[in-house]
Parts: structure tokens; sequence; C-alpha cells
């Protein structure tokens, strides 16, 4: 499974301590939200494994 989400978090984090650093809201901001995108992605993920899990099972219970 590819977790995209942990990457949008790491470089979110980043981008949020570069724009405190700088006293730039709007980067500081942009960072917060590509972390909540990540943890969203991440979410997804997650709930996209666990379907799959369970339709796999439902097929070998057949």
């Amino acid at each position: 499974m590819n977790d995209n989400g942990a990457y949008d978090r790491l470089s979110g984090k980043a981008k949020e301590v570069a724009g405190k650093v700088t006293d730039d809201k709007e980067t500081e901001t942009e960072g917060r939200l590509q972390q909540a995108e990540g943890r969203v992605k991440s979410a997804v993920d997650d709930a996209r494994g666990v379907v799959e899990g369970a339709v796999d099972r439902l097929k070998n219970d057949k």
C-alpha cells in the first residue's frame, strides 16, 4: 500500500515550520492544510485496506 499521506504530512510540516520561521502566515497555513490533506489520504488508504481485507475474507469463505 502506498502512503502518499505520509509525504504530504511531512512536507506540510516542513512548510508550516518554514512559514513560522519567516513569519509568512500564508505558507504556514498552506503547510497546515497540506498536513490535513495527508491525514485524509492516510485515512482513506487505511479504510481501503480494511475493505480489501474484508472482501478477500468473503471471497475465501465461499
